[in-house]
């Protein structure tokens, strides 16, 4: 059974750096992901690795200021966020999708596990 935790939200002031943390349990290979979701918005993906590493993507709105990582301890993954811009504001859910092989991660499309999700807000 897959079960998704993130942590590491908080506030911040524009300019400034976050580090979100989630660990998914149960994912033997697959893909993990992040996505946020604004108040009155849809939620969109942010950032997405396979559980190789050999593959990751962005959103354009994040490409060159967040950064995503797998850490050492299976399953867990990071996303560091720079240059945070008020914009960048919402819940910060992550997620997980399981497949056969370890470098599978086609798109924002596939996730089918979800975390609870923490908040992200940046003030101007």
């Amino acid at each position: 059974q897959v079960h998704v935790v993130e942590s590491g939200g908080g506030s911040v002031q524009a300019g400034g750096s976050l580090k979100l943390s989630c660990e998914a349990s149960g994912v033997a290979y697959g893909c993990l992901g992040w996505f946020r979701q604004a108040p009155g918005k849809e939620r969109e993906g942010v950032a997405a690795i396979s559980t190789g590493g050999t593959v990751e993507y962005y959103a354009d709105s994040v490409k060159g200021r967040f950064t995503i990582s797998l850490g050492n301890v299976k399953n867990t993954m990071y996303l560091q966020m720079d240059s945070l811009k008020p914009e960048d504001t919402g819940m910060y859910i992550c997620a997980a999708a399981q497949f056969q092989f370890p470098d599978n991660c086609p798109s924002f499309g596939v996730f089918a596990y979800w975390g609870q999700g923490t908040q992200v807000t940046v003030s101007s």
